[in-house]
């Protein structure tokens, strides 16, 4: 088998990856919005279960929270008498969303809290609601400083889908691994999936830099 045939069942791979990829980078960034801001609230009834999301899955392997909601969760619904399978894409989308939200959440934060307290003392006494303070002093400051890990964040995301292959989906991973076992040419099979994630990775990273540059212009402008 030549090398040239491995591309099409390594594109089709690539495919599932992206989609993934984005995907799960799209839920990840929800995550991280509403457990940041969540850790954040006065009240402890949002505080409280925010930072034990947070704890929970950056304190977990990403493998084993994938296995459970595939393999666990279903044994679980059948204790309580619920159907809760997740096909393979949502089981690989819920888990790296909720694991990269996890590292997100902890962004997000900590760009928050970098704003000047000053600023929000005199949205305050400007009469502005926490959510105003929040929407148009706190956030449009925290998004572009938030940006660099978040480009960090969604690469390590991109990289992290090959364990999807574990639970039989059709990812990169799996159809570069499926070839190995027929050809056992280890090398070739290797050396291309290491530059194809490589590709897609330069991808992702032109479009953070573009996404990050666009958020950007939200910085204040100091005036003299």
């Amino acid at each position: 088998m030549h090398s040239l045939s491995y591309s099409t069942p390594l594109l089709q791979g690539a495919w599932v990856t992206a989609q993934l990829a984005v995907m799960s980078t799209l839920v990840g960034a929800i995550v991280s919005f509403a457990l940041g801001l969540g850790r954040l609230a006065g009240s402890r009834l949002i505080r409280l279960p925010s930072i034990a999301m947070i704890e929970l899955f950056r304190g977990t392997s990403l493998l084993v929270q994938l296995f459970w909601l595939y393999f666990a969760l279903p044994v679980l619904g059948q204790a309580v008498g619920l159907d809760l399978r997740l096909p393979p894409v949502t089981a690989g989308v819920l888990a790296l969303g909720l694991n990269i939200g996890s590292y997100g959440a902890e962004v997000v934060r900590g760009a928050v809290q970098a704003v000047p307290r000053s600023q929000y003392e005199a949205a305050k006494a400007l009469d502005f609601t926490p959510w105003q303070i929040m929407r148009r002093i706190a956030l449009p400051q925290a998004i572009p400083e938030m940006m660099p890990s978040f480009s960090n964040l969604a690469v390590q995301n991109l990289k992290d889908t090959a364990l999807v292959s574990l639970i039989s989906l059709g990812d990169l991973a799996f159809r570069a691994e499926q070839i190995r076992n027929y050809t056992q040419d280890s090398t070739t099979v290797y050396t291309l999936l290491l530059f194809m994630y490589f590709g897609m990775a330069l991808v992702l990273m032109a479009v953070m830099k573009t996404l990050e540059r666009f958020v950007g212009r939200w910085r204040p402008v100091a005036r003299s």
